[in-house]
């Protein structure tokens, strides 16, 4: 039987473990978006900063940056399993999309955890 001091200790390690992932995941918040084209439908993910560094943070940011410059260099994220076996989007692919190629972007949402691409 489990003493009131070794519960004490594990609810204290618990609230450790939950509150340093929220924080790792708040830190490595990625945006991911659909972009939509003739062909399919493929998701990329963009950090926080490479958002602003576009010019702001939300899919009319990423198509106008898209129509501008006529190319973008971004990550493409499938559903992968974790190394605990829990399902993840993940970065596979570094791709280019080309402008003349899309036809919309918007925002993804998934119920998965996002992995930061590198």
């Amino acid at each position: 039987m489990l003493s009131r001091c070794d519960l004490i200790k594990g609810a204290a390690v618990a609230l450790l473990t939950l509150s340093t992932q929220s924080a790792w995941a708040q830190e490595t918040k990625m945006n991911l978006f659909k972009i939509v084209t003739i062909k399919d439908e493929i998701i990329i993910g963009l950090s926080p900063e490479e958002l602003q560094a576009l010019g702001g943070n939300d899919a009319s940011v990423v198509a106008h940056a898209l129509a501008q410059k006529g190319d973008l260099t971004v990550w493409q994220y499938n559903v992968h399993r974790g190394q605990n076996g829990e399902m993840q989007q993940a970065p596979t692919a570094k791709i280019g999309l080309l402008a003349n190629a899309s036809l919309r972007v918007e925002p993804y949402i998934t119920p998965y955890q996002i992995m930061p691409h590198p």
